[in-house]
């Protein structure tokens, strides 16, 4: 066994944790949990620390167990929250759950084993719980007091939406969550984002109320960048691990341009990069950023933790066409995957037949507002086919396509349209 909690306190990621617990640690094996909100099919970057601390906790030869929360999914969690959150309804909670169960297995282990990851749903046992039984058994051993205390309360109860009994009711449900997992699988250490501080307290002392045992909580700090901003969020939304809502060139572009006052810790935070091999590429960042050596490792790393070799090497293709080697290199598969999220449009391989005028397709396409523009556009050497230069009003044929199936038109430096050439 490897020292989880060492590595997670180099990494920066111990915000705050319970007495004892490095020697908890220490002492065994231990089973460890963090849990999901399936409020969307799929878990956004703002998941991955979560996610790759239970990755963590399971190298380090430990149990760790993921929770998707059917049942607290129906509640919502007001952490962080300004607002109270729309309530799903129980089928979307089924159709979410589902697409996070498929993701969490690229990167958690789910072979038999001693460290075998666990993925359960606290539908289970929330579902077919009795209000008065609760009350009785697990309510009376919360404060009010003491609830509404806590930061994310006091922030609701000081808005003007307040916060409904609803939603406060969601840290005695988690609280009895982790009490569950104790009892079902010894667990005995609950992770998450220091906004779950105090909800991982009331889990824990539930058990030593309940059950005479000592529980553990560890959390990471809250993710934001430099500007102090949401991290996760961009011009376009959120940052999907689903290669279908996020492209792995978009997903590898995202990391690719992170900041250099972002890019060492989120190494430590978002990579298996050891120690030595973070510290030379913040040497080699403060020795000269203008060649990104740590950005690039950073978006090499997350791109093949969360979506493969394969999926890689495509979004390395495009990026190197797009910044580097030029057009006629690029394959139309590397074309239409790695572009999957960009504007986009379908074009009949019949009208190419017979050739259209750039200046048509770019009116066509929205890139200009008419074919006056469009002209303008490409005369002042501003229109770009395939990463090449347009110099002039030109005819578009089948082949300029790329493999007869995509043609890729850029408007300035950033402005991009897929064309999808359909049979």
């Amino acid at each position: 066994m490897s020292d989880f909690f060492a590595e997670m306190s180099w990494r920066g990621l111990v915000e705050d944790s319970t007495p004892g617990l490095p020697e908890a640690l220490a002492e065994g094996p231990v089973t460890g949990y963090v849990g999901f909100d399936p409020t969307a099919p799929s878990l956004h970057v703002g998941s991955l620390l979560p996610i790759l601390n239970l990755a963590r906790l399971q190298r380090a030869g430990h149990r760790p167990i993921a929770i998707a929360g059917g049942g607290t999914g129906l509640i919502g969690d007001p952490s962080g929250k300004s607002d109270e959150r729309q309530l799903l309804t129980r089928e979307k909670v089924a159709e979410n759950l589902a697409g996070i169960r498929a993701q969490l297995a690229r990167f958690l282990d789910f072979s038999p084993g001693p460290t075998q990851a666990v993925l359960v749903d606290n539908a289970e046992w929330l579902g077919e719980l009795g209000l008065m039984d609760f009350l009785r058994d697990v309510g009376k051993l919360f404060s009010v007091n003491q609830m509404i205390a806590r930061e994310s309360v006091r922030r609701r109860l000081a808005s003007e939406s307040g916060i409904s009994f609803t939603e406060f009711s969601y840290a005695l449900l988690q609280a009895y969550d982790f009490l569950e997992l104790h009892d079902r699988y010894g667990c005995t250490l609950q992770m998450g984002g220091s906004d779950q501080w105090g909800n991982i307290l009331s889990g824990a002392d539930l058990i030593r109320r309940l059950r005479d045992r000592r529980a553990h909580g560890l959390v990471s700090p809250l993710l934001t960048n430099a500007a102090g901003t949401k991290f996760g969020k961009t011009e376009a939304g959120a940052v999907w691990l689903d290669p279908e809502r996020t492209s792995p060139y978009t997903f590898y572009q995202f990391w690719l341009n992170t900041a250099d006052a972002d890019v060492v810790r989120y190494l430590g935070f978002f990579t298996f990069l050891g120690r030595e091999e973070i510290d030379a590429l913040a040497a080699e960042t403060e020795r000269a950023p203008e060649e990104r050596a740590a950005q690039r490792r950073l978006a090499e790393e997350v791109t093949r933790i969360a979506h493969g070799d394969e999926a890689l090497a495509r979004a390395e293709r495009v990026t190197d066409l797009l910044f580097g080697r030029g057009g006629a290199e690029l394959q139309a598969d590397d074309l239409l995957q790695g572009f999957g999220d960009a504007p986009s449009s379908a074009l009949p391989a019949a009208e190419l037949e017979g050739g259209v005028a750039l200046s048509q397709l770019l009116a066509h396409t929205g890139l200009a507002a008419s074919r006056n523009e469009a002209r303008r556009l490409i005369s002042s050497g501003g229109v770009y086919v395939n990463e090449r230069r347009a110099e002039g009003e030109t005819t578009i044929g089948r082949n300029e396509a790329i493999e007869g199936r995509a043609l890729l038109l850029r408007k300035g430096k950033k402005q991009y349209h897929l064309v999808r050439v359909e049979e």
